[in-house]
C-alpha cells in the first residue's frame, strides 16, 4: 500500500477524517518553511500537500499569490523544494506529502527527471492543477508508472458527463474544490458540500478530501463529518503573511494546525 492508501485506511478504522495541510514551499523562506514542514506532522495534519511556487498561479486567490512572490524572492525553485522533501523525510517516513502546482516548472525542469527525483525524494503524489485528464500521457500515466499518485480536482462545474472523464487514471485522493473560483475565496453551503458528497460517492471508491474557504476548527469539523478529509491553505499562509519573524511564521502555523488537527479529530465523537 501507498502512503496515501495506509493512511486513509487507518483513519477510516479510527473512524475520522484526515487533516490535509497545505502550505507553498520556501514560504516564507526556506529555513522557516522547513520548519513548518517539518512540525506538521506532531501538530496534526495527516497528509501535507507543499505548494510548488510558480510566477503564475492562475487557479490561487491573494494570500495564496503572494506566498508564490514570497518563496520566488527567497529563490525557491523546484530543486530546492525537492531538496526540502528529502530533509523532511530524514525523519518523517509515515505522513503522506503531495507536491501542488503547475505543469509549466516541471516541464521545464524536465518530466522523467521530475518524477525521478520525486520517488526518490519520497513524494507520494501530485497534484497539477492545469493538466486535464486530455493529457494524462505528459505526467499522470508516467507518474503512476513510477508509483507516484495523480489527484485530481473537481469543482462544483464539473458536471456527471464529464466526471468519469475526470477521474479517469485518478489515484490517491480526490480533491473537491468546493466553491468556484480561486482558493481562499469564500465557501460553501453545507448542504451544497453534502449534494457533491453524494454525487461524488455515485462516480468513485476514492476518499473524498473538501476544499477552498474553510479556516475554522469548527468548518473543519463540519466538513470532516461528511467527507474523508478537510484541506486547509489559506488560513495556514494567512498565519505567515501576518506575522513579524520566521519564528512566528512557524509558531502561528503549527498553533493553527494543531486547532484544526482538534476540531477534525472531535468531529464525529
Amino acid at each position: 500500500m501507498s502512503r496515501l492508501q495506509s493512511r486513509f485506511a487507518e483513519l477510516k478504522e479510527q473512524n475520522r477524517a484526515a487533516l490535509v495541510t497545505f502550505v507553498t514551499a520556501g514560504d516564507p523562506n526556506y529555513d522557516a518553511s522547513l520548519a513548518i514542514l517539518k512540525g506538521l506532522p506532531a501538530a496534526g495534519a495527516d497528509v501535507i500537500e507543499l505548494g510548488m511556487p510558480f510566477t503564475d498561479p492562475m487557479a490561487d486567490g491573494p494570500a495564496i499569490q503572494l506566498a508564490n512572490i514570497r518563496a520566488l524572492e527567497g529563490k525557491q525553485d523546484l530543486a530546492k523544494t525537492l531538496q526540502m522533501v528529502r530533509e523532511f523525510r530524514e525523519g518523517e517516513q509515515v505522513t503522506p506529502l503531495v507536491l501542488m502546482g503547475y505543469f509549466n516548472p516541471i516541464h521545464k525542469y524536465g518530466v522523467d527527471k521530475f518524477i525521478a527525483e520525486a520517488k526518490e525524494a519520497g513524494v507520494d503524489g501530485f497534484i497539477v492543477v492545469d493538466l486535464p485528464p486530455e493529457h494524462n500521457v505528459d505526467l499522470c500515466d508516467p507518474a503512476q508508472a513510477a508509483g507516484i499518485d495523480f489527484i485530481r480536482l473537481t469543482t462544483p462545474t464539473t458536471d456527471d458527463k464529464r466526471l468519469p472523464t475526470v477521474l479517469n487514471g485518478s489515484s490517491g485522493f480526490v480533491y473537491y474544490v468546493s466553491v468556484a473560483g480561486v482558493t481562499g475565496a469564500g465557501s460553501a453551503t453545507l448542504e451544497h458540500v453534502e449534494q457533491a458528497v453524494t454525487r461524488l460517492r455515485r462516480h468513485t471508491d476514492l476518499p473524498l478530501c473538501i476544499g477552498f474557504g474553510i479556516r475554522t476548527p469548527e468548518h473543519a469539523a463540519t466538513i470532516a463529518r461528511l467527507a474523508e478529509g478537510v484541506v486547509v491553505g489559506s488560513a495556514l499562509i494567512d498565519q505567515i503573511a501576518n506575522a513579524t519573524s520566521s519564528e512566528q511564521a512557524v509558531e502561528g502555523v503549527l498553533s493553527l494546525c494543531a486547532a484544526l488537527a482538534e476540531g477534525v479529530r472531535g468531529a464525529r465523537v
